[in-house]
């Protein structure tokens, strides 16, 4: 039987997959082509569907050459997306355009067109020929075409740094939202203590890697049957080395087997954003830096990020973060705890490189200084101390970078475009209308 980490690392390999989904559509195409030659010759047929044999022969060879080539074409524009996104923006989104569903639907119409076409070829007789199969294959040329079109002008836009800022930026709010959800529907409602007294049992990893996601409903059931509390030692998106602690078992003479509880937990190579929203923030901050890089020198495109980045600190500022989550059993009593990343962590992982890296850009700095006192307007008290102390170290970095007053009181200025936008004074500054 196979555990939940196991299924869990087969559905992100399914996911990240580009021939699973054009298998399929190859293998379609032939059951289609069957299909539509025993269908071949009903009397609901129109008589304009007639073709020769040569002609039939002379179609269905032409679509087949033309798929193989549009496959080609693909897989050119492939090539080309891992160049531009590991060249100047970030090698970890990669592992979300794997999971395009568009480009994964073209591929397929591809391979199931050209295996439609080349199974209808053998059925071609000086006396019979597959009528429908010929009319149908002219169809689904046109349809993938139109794929094509839409293919192109899909990642033609959305290959620019802003979109997938945009793009990446809403995968993170949906996944901090799912989980905030989840958290209500099975944290704990009664009160009492969280941790039973005695020692607790450790349960170590036997191999190493990044936290990519758990079961929570699993654990949490299956410390409802042993009667004991699980406590999850890492956050997701750390690593752990072989050997290393992952759970603790609390409150019980029979603790679970170790190896059940361990395979409710999925490790694998790098992070993966379905239980890791800290992840997509990540990847704005990679793209952001990117563009800072003395090679690219394109302070435009962080600021541009930056906007992304705000958005999303706004959804993690509101959603109340806490240091610890305590699941249970339908609102019961305590069965599993759960690390939480802080609202500092998510607000230093956000600003920390992009103000090292920027703070020689007075349109970057400038940019910071609008998020963060944005940040400081619409957040809850919770979240403002935090705020304030990354004020004060964009002030030091900004003092540090520019020597003569003038330049400096610019770079102070908050500006959220960045140069350009309405300008608003920092601390003790003035407005200039």
């Amino acid at each position: 039987m196979t555990t939940w980490a196991a299924r869990f690392r087969l559905r992100q390999y399914a996911k990240a997959s580009l021939w699973i989904v054009p298998l399929f559509g190859l293998v379609l195409g032939v059951a289609l082509a069957e299909a539509a030659t025993a269908a071949d010759g009903a009397s609901w047929l129109p008589k304009t569907w007639d073709y020769s044999a040569t002609t039939a022969s002379s179609v269905l060879s032409s679509v087949v050459g033309s798929m193989i080539a549009l496959l080609g074409f693909v897989v050119t524009i492939g090539v080309l997306v891992i160049q531009q996104a590991t060249g100047t923006l970030s090698p970890r989104y990669m592992r979300l355009w794997y999971r395009d569903r568009l480009q994964k639907a073209v591929l397929a119409t591809f391979t199931g067109t050209f295996s439609f076409a080349y199974t209808l070829l053998r059925s071609i007789e000086s006396d019979s020929v597959p009528n429908l199969g010929v009319t149908l294959a002219g169809i689904a040329v046109s349809v993938s075409l139109l794929l094509l079109l839409i293919y192109l002008n899909r990642f033609t836009h959305n290959l620019r740094p802003v979109a997938i800022a945009d793009l990446v930026g809403r995968m993170g709010e949906n996944v901090l939202h799912r989980a905030a959800a989840r958290v209500r529907e099975a944290a704990v409602r009664e009160p009492g203590p969280l941790l039973p007294g005695g020692s607790a049992t450790r349960i170590r990893t036997q191999r190493g890697g990044v936290i990519q996601a758990f079961d929570a409903a699993g654990l949490v059931s299956l410390a409802a049957r042993h009667d004991c509390v699980l406590v999850m030692a890492h956050v997701v998106g750390d690593f752990v080395s072989p050997g290393a602690v992952v759970f603790e078992v609390h409150g019980t003479t029979s603790a679970p087997d170790p190896r059940e509880v361990a395979g409710r937990l999925a490790l694998g190579v790098e992070r993966t954003i379905e239980q890791d929203p800290a992840f997509a923030l990540r990847i704005l901050v990679d793209i952001a830096i990117r563009a800072l890089s003395p090679a690219v020198n394109d302070p435009t495109t962080a600021v541009q990020v930056l906007n992304h980045v705000e958005t999303f600190l706004h959804a993690v500022g509101r959603v109340g973060l806490r240091s610890h989550y305590v699941l249970g059993d339908g609102g019961g009593p305590p069965r599993l705890v759960v690390p939480g990343r802080s609202w500092e962590d998510y607000l230093r992982l956000a600003v920390t490189e992009i103000r090292d890296y920027g703070a020689g850009s007075v349109q970057v700095c400038r940019r910071l200084r609008a998020m963060l006192e944005g940040l400081l307007e619409t957040l809850p008290d919770a979240c403002l101390p935090a705020l304030r102390a990354e004020l004060a170290l964009l002030a030091d970095a900004v003092e540090r970078e520019f020597a003569d007053a003038p330049r400096r009181a610019d770079a102070e200025t908050a500006d959220p475009q960045g140069i350009g936008g309405g300008r608003r004074p920092g601390p003790g500054g003035d407005t200039d209308s």
